[in-house]
């Protein structure tokens, strides 16, 4: 082609090919002759890095003279090379199963501090307020339903749908609120907190599954902290059998306080956690306090990056009661009272012809999940535990009650068949950790990885990079020589390709190639 455009004398702008054709052969000249290297150079390339490399043994096989020593420590490397590599895969293996061990470190402090406690009823609605209260129970299961499920029987349907028609503006909320369990100085006769007396007013209200909930040391209060130990809350309730009442029929037969220690910045969940006190006794509760930490996906369950939108701290129990309302106020439009968010209160009716199903439906299809971290509500990374150790006894002796009977100007029956006694304090001035720590960091895998290669092989960060080095330069070798035996780039249908004068002119450059090709 250059042959034939320079005979010719055809323009380049005219023959497009002729420029490019030219730069082509420029650039194999310049590979054959300045990159390419010849036999011998990639030999002694070859010598001089197994001579000098740091990779221990290789200079053994290249400098020992009798081939039995050769074969020796070539057998030596390969066994040693083959262990690394087993010991390697085995640490990755190691790794990427995510291990994780468990670490329990026991804090003594000068003052700790005080957790919340919430305090219910097992009495829950006062008896003179309505005359059917099996109608009014059954209302607040269906309503609590949303935060602790509860099995409606046929056989009150018909009851509570009669009840709803002829009642439609009838508010539970309200109704509870009013005529529910109440806390003031006649059901809290006595109340001190290490040493210092507290009010009713102290006492935050709540709504749970029992009503009418009060809570010591809510968030809402300044922290509280304990400097010594044996001492604590103190607190004597009257239940007030008579005047508040609950429903045997429906399976609820005790009669007492039930209440549940928890972290203040979270909500109360009675739900397999209370703790009971039955009438007439005296309960002491001794309490420690336990923080759990928990790894991030993959070694553990939890998302550091969750974050709940009504509290400021993250709980299984708070993130499940948002996943619901977030659900019911999809399907129903409304929003039940007991469950945190904003929006319109559902009313009865939407709450047994909606809710009630919604709430099925959800625990029915999983919609809401707790526990690993591809659920709705994984573990939290942090938890504030406290395990407690309760001791029960009668609730005073014979002068004590007929002590208690004048101050109160009570009978002793009725003291024995209302008063609850509570003492909860701390078991001593500690705090127990429970972390959940990797077992193998990044850095320890590094390091296992680099004490197998020095360990069998003496091979360092630099050993990898001269092996590195190697492969790089022996690669490119490898693609110029494969650059120079590929067939000739198409002339792009040239009519000229095919003249004789091409074949003619050509023939020094293509033997000058071969000839390149073949020296290297």
């Amino acid at each position: 082609m250059i042959a034939i455009a320079d005979e010719l004398r055809i323009p380049s702008f005219l023959c497009p090919t002729v420029t490019a054709s030219r730069k082509l052969e420029k650039i194999r000249l310049y590979l054959i002759k300045k990159l390419q290297p010849c036999l011998e150079d990639r030999r002694r390339y070859h010598q001089e890095f197994a001579s000098s490399t740091s990779f221990h043994g290789v200079q053994n096989i290249v400098r020992r003279r009798s081939r039995t020593h050769r074969g020796l420590w070539l057998l030596v490397v390969t066994g040693c090379l083959s262990i690394v590599i087993w010991q390697i895969c085995s640490r990755f293996t190691y790794y990427f199963s995510w291990p994780t061990t468990t670490t329990v470190v026991v804090q003594y402090v000068e003052n700790v501090k005080f957790p919340a406690v919430t305090f219910c009823n097992l009495n829950r609605f006062q008896a003179h307020a309505v005359s059917n209260l099996q109608i009014i129970f059954l209302l607040w299961n269906l309503v609590s339903g949303v935060v602790q499920k509860f099995s409606m029987e046929d056989k009150f349907s018909q009851e509570i749908n009669d009840f709803l028609l002829g009642n439609q503006n009838f508010s539970i909320k309200e109704f509870t609120r009013k005529y529910g369990f109440y806390l003031n100085h006649s059901t809290l006769l006595e109340c001190e907190f290490f040493g210092k007396t507290c009010h009713p007013e102290d006492f935050e209200h709540v709504f749970t599954e029992y009503g009418n909930c009060f809570t010591f040391n809510y968030n809402g209060l300044p922290a509280r902290s304990v400097s010594l130990s044996g001492r604590g809350l103190r607190l004597l309730f009257d239940v007030q059998q008579e005047q508040f009442t609950d429903d045997p029929a429906l399976g609820y037969t005790d009669a007492g306080i039930t209440f549940v220690i928890h972290s203040p910045k979270e909500v109360p969940r009675f739900d397999g956690l209370g703790l009971l006190t039955p009438v007439g006794m005296h309960a002491q509760v001794a309490i420690r306090q336990l923080k759990s930490i928990i790894q991030e996906y993959p070694w553990g369950e939890c998302k550091p990056d969750i974050k709940l939108q009504y509290q400021n701290t993250y709980s299984t129990n708070g993130c499940l009661q948002e996943c619901k309302a977030r659900y019911i106020q999809d399907w129903c439009g409304c929003l039940p009272f007991i469950l945190p968010g904003n929006g319109t209160e559902c009313d009865l009716l939407k709450f047994y012809n909606c809710v009630y199903p919604a709430v099925s439906d959800i625990e029915i299809k999983g919609l809401c999940t707790v526990g690993t971290h591809n659920s709705t509500c994984p573990a939290p990374c942090e938890e504030m535990e406290y395990p407690t150790t309760v001791t029960y006894s009668s609730f005073g002796g014979e002068n004590a009650i007929k002590f208690i009977s004048a101050k109160l100007k009570k009978s002793p029956e009725y003291i024995r068949q209302n008063l609850v006694l509570i003492d909860i304090k701390y078991h001593d001035l500690s705090y127990k950790i429970t972390q959940q720590q990797k077992a193998l960091s990044v850095s320890e895998l590094l390091a296992d990885v680099g004490g197998q290669l020095g360990l069998f092989c003496g091979a360092s960060m630099i050993t990898l990079i001269e092996l590195l080095e190697y492969i790089f330069t022996n690669f490119c070798w490898m693609c110029i020589f494969l650059l120079l035996k590929a067939p000739e780039m198409p002339q792009w249908n040239n009519p000229f390709q095919n003249q004789p004068t091409h074949k003619e002119k050509n023939t020094g450059i293509q033997k000058e190639k071969n000839t390149g090709i073949q020296e290297c």
